[in-house]
């Protein structure tokens, strides 16, 4: 990591986009370097929400309660199997544990239910400065989501127990998308709930490998890992993460949303919006330049112009040519 403590090495590389940009330029030097940015998705437990290890003991309930492993040997395979797969839907979890979908359904009841009584009794925490991070993204326009591989009641209860339940835009499940980690379900729906005009215009942010897999599936502009919950520098980087920091707080810095202090991006009184006074007949004698004529939809041309240069991401929130892992392609 980098003496800061806050971003890896291999995040120089990994926020170059072409040759002329210094790969050691900070990431949003340039407050207008955040304007394509749309959505941001941040994994739930383990990224905001810390848990002090629920998810095990919620687990040691479920296996003894529907059988799932009856000898320490047994139950010591399968919670390495739940440690490898943090991140991913709790369903499915038992289901590739059991093999027997009514057994799984039953341990996946207990789970949910016991990890909400936990949570209940303080068991979760949020971690500094993540609310923070949270306002101060939606204040200057961009949607939040929250994402977790939990059930929807045992969602709201986590959110309940630190007092989230309308800090973000929005929070998703399994059961709102289709699918968890590693699959792109989550972080696509959130891009479309939010109406984002663009995948790269996303951010997503998640301390296991799963949420790392999700984001690239979806072709999130930046993925960024964090190191808060179950997964290490390593093998957040083997897993393709473009950044890794200490935590989400660090967010912040690696968007460069300190730069904006002074900048007001939710002012949206077009009467202090020069560029429209280029189309209101400022050149008498030419056709096409009155705003009175843009009153039917069929009139607007969806079709880029040719004239118009393209623009482009900020480089850590572009797309860059990420260090996948070996034969993972996106379909």
């Amino acid at each position: 990591m980098s003496p800061e403590g806050l971003i890896t090495s291999e995040f120089d590389d990994a926020a170059i986009i072409d040759g002329d940009v210094d790969s050691g330029a900070a990431a949003g030097d340039d407050p207008d370097d955040l304007a394509d940015l749309e959505v941001v998705v941040l994994d739930l437990t383990g990224t905001t929400v810390v848990d002090d290890r629920l998810i095990e003991r919620a687990f040691e309930r479920a296996a003894d309660a529907a059988g799932i492993a009856e000898s320490d040997d047994e139950f010591a395979r399968a919670l390495a199997f739940v440690r490898a797969t943090t991140g991913r839907s709790t369903i499915a979890v038992f289901r590739a544990l059991s093999g027997d979908e009514d057994q799984a359904q039953h341990a996946n009841a207990v789970f949910e239910s016991s990890y909400a009584e936990l949570a209940a009794d303080g068991g979760v925490r949020t971690v500094p400065g993540a609310e923070e991070l949270i306002r101060r993204l939606r204040a200057i326009g961009v949607t939040v989501a929250l994402t977790t591989g939990l059930s929807r009641v045992t969602a709201d209860a986590v959110l309940d127990a630190v007092g989230w339940r309308d800090l973000a835009d929005f929070t998703l499940t399994p059961a709102d998308a289709g699918r968890g980690g590693p699959y792109p379900d989550l972080p696509l729906t959130a891009l479309l709930r939010a109406g984002a005009s663009s995948v790269e215009g996303m951010v997503v942010v998640g301390d296991t490998t799963a949420d790392i897999a999700s984001g690239l599936a979806a072709g999130a502009g930046l993925v960024v890992g964090v190191l808060t919950g179950s997964g290490d520098e390593r093998a957040l980087i083997d897993a393709g993460a473009d950044a890794v920091v200490g935590s989400v707080s660090d967010l912040g810095e690696l968007l460069g949303l300190d730069d904006l202090e002074s900048v007001d991006r939710l002012d949206d009184d077009f009467d202090d919006f020069d560029e429209f006074d280029a189309f209101d007949d400022d050149e008498p004698g030419v056709e096409g330049t009155d705003l009175d004529g843009l009153h039917d939809p069929e009139d607007v041309d969806d079709r880029e112009d040719d004239d118009v240069d393209e623009v482009d991401l900020p480089s850590a929130v572009q797309q860059s040519e990420r260090r996948r892992p070996e034969g993972q392609t996106l379909r």
